[in-house]
């Protein structure tokens, strides 16, 4: 069957990692250690998907600039003692690997930083099915298109041949800017109808229903 993309790259926190209530969690904990206020869940969860500073420049404006550093010391202090047991969602090994069977070409694109990535690529096993990632700290955070168009030169793919899948406006935005498709998952960090409002490809619920379409349309 004809394949309709080359490259497959997908958002980690979120969309393939279950992650969202640490990480928000990890910001509020963050707030109240050094005395500024705690974001609510909603605005916590929205930042998602940015690299850290620039999340906690968003989620607590109020902060002064000088706080921001020690702010991310402190998130990184409560997410690091959670984040070795924070699971992938149901169906995302067997929907990577079905796609790397199949011969598409993967990514990751995401917030975290490489020494993030790496560690969670190592501890799911899944680092082998990945061909290129690119992390916040690498290069641009979203929705600039840096990642995308980074990974794409590195692996010879062009826009036409590239999806991108995320949780966030801001992955749907990154795709955008960068001229590629994309796919939402609405099992992460922003609501369903944000993510509907910027007109993915499609919009998904889960695993499952992502591997459908993958093997329908991709």
């Amino acid at each position: 069957m004809q394949k309709n993309y080359d490259l497959i790259v997908f958002d980690w926190d979120g969309t393939v990692m279950d992650s969202t209530g640490v990480i928000a969690g990890s910001i509020q904990a963050a707030c109240l250690d050094l005395g500024l206020p705690a974001p609510s869940d909603e605005d916590a969860r929205h930042v998602i998907g940015l690299g850290l500073v620039q999340a906690l420049r968003h989620a607590v404006p109020s902060a002064p600039e000088s706080m921001y550093e020690p702010l991310a010391d402190r998130y990184r202090y409560h997410f690091l003692a959670q984040d070795m047991n924070i699971p992938l969602y149901a169906g995302a090994e067997e929907t990577v690997r079905y796609l790397h069977q199949a011969g598409y070409l993967l990514g990751v694109a995401t917030g975290k930083s490489r020494a993030g990535l790496d560690r969670v690529l190592d501890a799911s096993g899944l680092r082998g099915y990945f061909h290129a990632t690119r992390t916040a700290d690498q290069t641009f955070s979203k929705p600039h298109p840096a990642m995308l168009l980074e990974i794409m030169d590195e692996l010879g793919v062009s826009a036409a041949r590239t999806l991108m899948i995320g949780d966030t406006t801001h992955d749907i935005e990154l795709a955008h800017n960068a001229g590629v498709e994309a796919v939402a998952v609405g099992h992460g960090a922003h609501p369903p109808e944000q993510l509907q409002a910027l007109s993915p490809r499609a919009l998904v619920n889960d695993f499952t229903e992502l591997r459908d379409w993958l093997k329908q349309h991709a």
